[in-house]
């Protein structure tokens, strides 16, 4: 269950990240794959600014909390992706 749950928030929280960074078009699986390194990341980021007890009013360990996250790195590194790319 843990890789399958894995799959689906990576591949919700990458295809949201591309949405809000107008990346369209990297495809599915590139969508999870972003989204499965944007959660290490966003869980990195999140302990590194000390979010601890959630964000927003989002209590942490809860599957939204769980995307948030997961967007939120997703989108760091699709940045960075794109800087690189220049």
């Amino acid at each position: 269950m843990g890789l399958l749950y894995t799959v689906v928030i990576g591949g919700l929280a990458g295809w949201i990240a591309s949405s809000l960074m107008k990346g369209g078009g990297m495809g599915m699986l590139m969508n999870i794959i972003l989204g499965i390194i944007g959660a290490f990341v966003g869980v990195f980021l999140f302990g590194l600014l000390g979010v601890k007890g959630g964000v927003l009013g989002i209590q942490s360990g809860t599957i939204l909390m769980d995307i948030v996250s997961s967007t939120f790195g997703a989108v760091v590194v699709l940045f960075v992706a794109k800087l690189l790319a220049k």
